[in-house]
């Protein structure tokens, strides 16, 4: 078996999930995990397949299909990684938007060892004063020999800089 991550992005219109769905069904794959969105006005996400190995083509091929009705699709081989060692805690975090907040924060995060697993941000309204609010949700992986404790102090070292709420608890299971 083969399992391959499809990356797309094109002009946001209905149908487009569903022409992808179709190409993985035609080569006779199987739909796993997908993480699909508008964003900026465009249809933009990743799917992971499972197909046998002798129908890459057949998706190949079926892929052009779609290609051709405006969403563009890379295919990529899935890599197995060595299983997950470490703990795994989620990060959420809230504040006034301003540019670098994701720099600083990844930063810090980069220099403890931290892995970013799952990473989404969004901005909203703030409720009395209209101002924009960053939010920031991750779930990150942490070497086996860092604690949360570490990561904790790593970023609250930047939240008064940046102007941030910081919380960190255990993630839950997958």
């Amino acid at each position: 078996m083969a399992t391959l991550i499809l990356s797309v992005i094109g002009s946001d219109r209905p149908g487009l999930t569903q022409a992808l769905a179709g190409a993985v069904l035609a080569a006779g794959g199987n739909w796993l995990e997908s993480h699909l969105s508008r964003l900026g006005g465009l249809y933009v996400g990743s799917v992971l397949v499972e197909l046998d190995a002798g129908r890459v083509e057949a998706l190949r091929a079926a892929v052009r299909d779609v290609d051709a009705q405006g969403l563009e699709v890379r295919i990529a081989p899935a890599v197995e990684g060595a299983g997950a060692a470490g703990e795994a805690v989620d990060l959420s975090l809230v504040g006034q938007d301003r540019p670098g907040i994701v720099h600083q924060v990844t930063g810090a995060l980069s220099a403890v060892g931290a892995n970013i697993e799952a990473f989404e941000t969004r901005i909203s309204v703030e409720p009395h004063s209209g101002a924009p609010l960053f939010h920031m949700d991750a779930r990150l992986r942490l070497p086996p020999a860092v604690k949360a404790d570490a990561v904790q102090a790593a970023l609250e070292e930047i939240s008064g800089e940046i102007m941030v709420d910081i919380s960190l608890s255990p993630a839950e299971a997958a």
